[in-house]
């Protein structure tokens, strides 16, 4: 019995090394391959460096820094449309090059890959929305610089740009080159345009007079000129989204002055940032009448929204963006974050009580130094 029990748990010792070798050989293609990441790579050929930092860039994409899975979504690419993938390893590698060339390698984003995934997202798309025959290609340049303008602002609030510069390079192409995007008569009534304005504030109460919408903006400058001016503002932004037969009705501007109004300086402190969220309620309209695509507008600003939200619930914790990583490790980082403030909290709590005691001792020892020098010699 006891020979026939030895002979059951001996494969498994037998098999506890080969599990880890396994558990071990595939751990170096998982996470971030952080044995493959930079510095480790720094003695290995430019080229192999450049391949890697591209599938990174690729990856990145889906918040992935991994080669690996950046070669398999390239795989993937090519079995949709070889044209279209060319045109995104095209776009990843001439933002790479070019941010190598303006050495912008901050905390080793070149090598992770953060500058090279908008330049993928810009190759395909542009690929995507021109003609048979119609190669861009120059438009690829201009992604890197609108994506270091970006950076510069974006990371003031530790904030990530996302796909920003894809988002708005595709949609001035779309709007340049789409053969949807519509024109103005050449017959506009300026004066009418202009008081679509108050208008356009008049019909919050269902009012189209503009002399009533004068009197309202009047009464929002009595009250307060920053109200006044968001108001105006919203008005005017809401006529850019409306079909051009109804420009002069303002039925399209009272809901984009509201969230103006709202937005500008009422629920948020007025900031210039705070000012620039008032258009995002509005810039969905203005895309779809010029007909120009989604693209990735709604993430990337419903998330930044978010990010810039600020909570105290300690279920939500918001990690700095020098350390993000994949999730697995973020939850590491988060547990070593708690372990280390229970630790710095003991150990002030612990000085706290010595101190509390010392404090508890002084007026015995001074007592009884007072006492002592009372006595005479």
């Amino acid at each position: 019995m006891t020979a026939s029990m030895d002979n059951n748990y001996q494969p498994s010792y037998e098999e506890a090394p080969t599990r880890s070798c396994l558990f071990r050989a595939v751990g170096l293609f998982t996470g971030d391959m952080h044995l493959f990441h930079y510095p480790s790579m720094t003695g290995q050929l430019v080229v192999i460096q450049l391949l890697d930092w591209i599938l990174r860039g690729v990856a990145q994409v889906m918040f992935v820094n991994n080669p690996v899975s950046g070669l398999l979504i390239t795989a993937g690419l090519f079995l949709q449309n070889p044209w279209w993938a060319l045109n995104g390893l095209l776009g990843t590698f001439v933002s790479t090059v070019f941010a190598m060339l303006l050495g912008l390698n901050r905390s080793d984003s070149i090598s992770a890959g953060l500058y090279g995934y908008n330049g993928t997202l810009v190759g395909i798309l542009m690929a995507v929305f021109s003609a048979k025959g119609s190669w861009y290609w120059w438009l690829l340049m201009p992604n890197m610089f609108m994506s270091i303008a970006l950076s510069s602002v974006a990371i003031k609030w530790d904030l990530p740009i996302f796909t920003l510069p894809f988002n708005i390079l595709v949609c001035l192409h779309v709007a340049a080159t789409g053969a949807n995007h519509p024109y103005f008569p050449e017959e506009a009534f300026h004066l009418q345009l202009f008081l679509s304005v108050p208008v356009g504030v008049g019909q919050v109460y269902g009012c189209d007079s503009p002399w009533t919408g004068g009197l309202i903006l009047l009464a929002l400058l009595l009250s307060s000129p920053t109200i006044c001016f968001h108001a105006m503002w919203g008005s005017a932004a809401g006529t850019l989204s409306a079909p051009h037969k109804d420009i002069y009705s303002g039925l399209w501007g009272y809901n984009s002055a509201l969230s103006c109004i709202a937005i500008g300086g009422v629920f948020y402190v007025l900031t210039w940032q705070t000012h620039l969220l008032c258009h995002a309620r509005f810039s969905y309209d203005i895309s779809f009448q010029l007909a120009l695509p989604a693209c990735t507008w709604p993430f990337c600003l419903s998330t930044l929204i978010f990010l810039l939200i600020s909570s105290e619930i300690p279920a939500i914790c918001r990690l700095p963006l020098s350390v993000v990583s994949y999730p697995e490790k973020n939850r590491r980082y988060q547990r070593q974050l708690k372990a280390s403030e229970k630790v710095q909290h003991s150990q002030q709590q612990h000085s706290q009580e010595e101190a509390m005691l010392k404090e508890n001792g002084r007026p015995n020892v001074q007592l009884a130094v007072d006492r002592g020098g009372s006595e005479p010699v």
